[in-house]
């Protein structure tokens, strides 16, 4: 009786943590496509909106395409294995300020002379539901996205890829930095 009582009360703390709203997420970024590319990015409810927040070194000077893509898979050699772009409402390929864009469409980074950049971006992503970017992941492109061209930009190669999961931390404390100069945001 007793493991009985044991078993249902850990069935009941279980289903109560499941039904929890995700408040946090996080992927570790990892180099592909032959690149050195790393980093961290962070995302966290605030309000109606997700703020996403991220540290990524060893890019190539200039701007990347920075999307969530449809599969949390990081697998392959290329992120090949990460799928196209998230896009549950089956939008075209846009900007992260554009009437139609992928929910995945959050724009460009800009990394700085020593390759670093800093991603702070705000808008609609959900953490919970059926449009969670939770098992999801987050995808830097070797190019500048055009923020216009169906499927991904003109983007090119995918140089890293970090699977999203929900996170137990809250993300400003937990966030590298990288050089102090390094200030470009997502746009």
């Amino acid at each position: 009786m007793k493991t009985i009582l044991n078993i249902t009360a850990f069935c009941a703390l279980a289903c109560f943590v499941q039904a929890q709203e995700v408040t946090r997420a996080a992927a570790q970024l990892e180099s592909k496509s032959g690149s050195q590319v790393a980093g961290l990015v962070a995302f966290m409810k605030v309000g109606d909106e997700v703020q996403v927040m991220g540290a990524i070194q060893h890019l190539t000077p200039g701007k990347h395409g920075f999307h969530i893509h449809d599969k949390g898979d990081c697998s392959a050699p290329d992120a090949a294995s990460a799928g196209a772009h998230f896009n549950p409402t089956q939008q075209h390929h846009g900007g992260p300020m554009t009437a139609e864009r992928h929910a995945g469409d959050l724009g460009n980074i800009e990394a700085d002379a020593s390759g670093n950049a800093q991603v702070n971006w705000k808008g609609k992503l959900s953490l919970s539901g059926k449009d969670s970017i939770i098992g999801k992941s987050v995808v830097v492109h070797e190019k500048e996205d055009d923020l216009k061209t169906d499927p991904s930009g003109n983007s090119g190669a995918r140089v890293a890829c970090g699977v999203i999961n929900a996170a137990p931390f809250a993300a400003p404390a937990a966030m590298p930095t990288v050089a102090p100069s390094a200030t470009p945001t997502a746009h």
